[in-house]
């Protein structure tokens, strides 16, 4: 979006100096180079805050992607007492057993899924935060940009 606006600018002053629709004093030459250096101001600006929201993303997908694997591991360990408690159970209580195993299992599995969800949730919440940042970041560069032709065109209005 950034190079598409640096050509659409660029074509504006091409045109500009083209058709000699500015006259081209040394006032209007240096309010275009203010306006340049505004503009590429902004512009850094705008990245450094969408790679500040896309690093904020990834750490918050880190640290989803740890919970989760806890949780998973958690599980696991259930899974695995579950099965040791049915296998030393005698022959005539392993039906009872395997039940209660089956029991811990679903709640462990449970409590797993319910981690995960929770952990989605944080990285969806994070997602639409930086979606949110680089909209305004985008707004203010656009802002800058209109605003530094405005000051070109009405530099130009004065010769």
């Amino acid at each position: 979006m950034n190079k598409l606006l640096a050509t659409l600018i660029a074509g504006v002053f091409a045109t500009a100096a083209a058709t000699g629709a500015y006259a081209q004093s040394n006032d209007v030459v240096k309010a275009q180079a203010e306006a340049q250096h505004d503009i590429a101001k902004a512009q850094e600006k705008e990245a450094k805050k969408v790679a500040d929201a896309d690093k904020d993303v990834a750490k918050a997908q880190s640290k989803a992607n740890e919970k989760v694997a806890k949780a998973q591991q958690k599980a696991n360990k259930e899974h695995l007492k579950a099965g040791e408690k049915v296998a030393d159970a005698d022959p005539e209580d392993r039906l009872k057993a395997e039940a209660k195993a089956d029991k811990k299992i679903a709640a462990a599995d449970a409590k797993a899924a319910k981690k995960v969800a929770k952990a989605d949730a944080k990285v969806a919440e994070e997602v639409v935060e930086a979606d949110k940042e680089k909209a305004l970041a985008a707004a203010k560069t656009n802002e800058a940009i209109a605003k530094a032709n405005a000051d070109v065109k009405k530099e130009a209005a004065k010769h």
